[in-house]
């Protein structure tokens, strides 16, 4: 799907050919299925139940066509960044002075997720908010992601996505713009703070990551005491993809390539566990948001190349640290929902951005763009408000 590599910044209308949704349907209809878990709850992963109503529905209800659409009305276009396809959405805000911002998704997310802020960010007058709050928005596919070319090397780490993503805006001819992140888009958007470029106005976090130090655990308040005994469950109980993509990312790779109900419910576990709504994904996200994450991983076979990027930030790719010791100094904004299982407190948080130019809570999981986005567009434009 991808044409020849160049450095032009070019369109990149997305259409996925017909045999691709057949062979899909047909893949769907010849399921092997697995025996019945043997609890009542999620404990063992997603329930059979679950997983078949979600793919009945991707099989007799869902529709690709609408979500391709939607990918192509938002600016859907590549560039060649160090020898690697990008693919990425170019939304530009008819506010003539509105802050380039820049947007990266995290795993098992994709450019989709952030469909619902598009239009509030780009064109708020048309929203009825503040024009001059108004964002030109870059949403890239993290390498081997989505409709982004596949690294055939190892090495594609965060501190080489973040020199990338400098690169594509510096190409798209803005000087000084913000980025946001959550989920991995966190661990690229600390990085590129950490660099201290002077192009760089701001960074919007929606998750923390970074761990508390010994002494902040020791004085833990009640309300912290909560904190750590909710990473402490997800890292312990609902972590298992990460070790398995960590380690051996072409292990699972093979089932995620070959079984679309396999893929699925490897990416529906992770909506499931971490949503305002544990265990109860329905609840938190429709059918056709669900299957759009999962589609962005299965057209362009991007399972076990999205995987990898675990395994290369264990083998020489991790983010830059954010520590007391060595914190980050941009201004930066923050918001946290109440279902995040890794949550941080302000102060902890202070420590480690020394500039926080705004901190936000509110009601979602881990996935705000999808759960709260109304939450996460006041959160960006109250960050970036004396910013610009």
């Amino acid at each position: 799907m991808h044409s020849t590599l160049t450095t032009d910044i070019e369109q990149f209308p997305i259409h996925v050919p017909q045999g691709d949704l057949d062979d899909l349907r047909t893949r769907l209809a010849l399921t092997r299925w697995p025996g019945i878990e043997t609890v009542t709850d999620t404990s063992q992963g997603p329930t059979t139940g679950a997983i078949r109503a979600l793919t009945g529905y991707w099989a007799e209800t869902y529709n690709w066509r609408r979500a391709e659409a939607l990918l192509n009305s938002m600016g859907s276009s590549h560039t060649t960044i160090d020898g690697l396809d990008i693919h990425f959405l170019h939304v530009r805000s008819p506010e003539a002075d509105a802050l380039p911002l820049l947007m990266t998704h995290g795993w098992p997310s994709s450019v989709l997720d952030f469909a619902k802020t598009v239009g509030p960010l780009t064109d708020p007058a048309a929203h009825r908010s503040d024009p001059r709050q108004a964002f030109h928005l870059v949403i890239p596919s993290l390498p081997g992601f989505g409709f982004s070319a596949q690294p055939d090397t190892t090495g594609w780490g965060f501190p080489r996505i973040a020199d990338a993503w400098i690169t594509l805006m510096d190409r798209l001819g803005y000087d000084r713009w913000g980025a946001h992140g959550g989920d991995l888009g966190t661990a690229v958007t600390n990085t590129i703070a950490a660099k201290g470029i002077p192009q760089l106005a701001g960074i919007h976090l929606s998750m923390g990551m970074f761990g508390p130090d010994p002494d902040e655990i020791a004085d833990a308040t009640p309300e912290e005491q909560a904190m750590l005994a909710s990473a402490g469950h997800f890292w312990d109980k609902l972590s298992g993809y990460a070790k398995e993509q960590g380690t051996r990312p072409q292990t699972i790779g093979y089932s995620l390539a070959d079984s679309p109900v396999g893929l699925a419910a490897w990416i529906y576990a992770m909506f499931q566990d971490t949503c305002a709504t544990p265990g109860d994904a329905p609840a938190s996200f429709t059918y056709d948001e669900l299957l759009d994450a999962i589609m962005m991983y299965w057209l362009p076979n991007a399972g076990v190349s999205s995987a990898r990027i675990y395994w290369d930030m264990l083998n020489g790719g991790a983010p830059a640290p954010v520590t007391a010791a060595s914190p980050i100094a941009v201004p930066t904004g923050f918001i946290q929902l109440a279902g995040e299982h890794v949550r941080k407190t302000r102060r902890w948080i202070e420590r480690r951005y020394t500039d926080l130019v705004h901190f936000a809570e509110g009601p979602g999981g881990h996935f705000a763009a999808l759960e709260n986005p109304e939450a996460l567009i006041d959160s960006i434009r109250a960050t970036f408000a004396t910013l610009r």
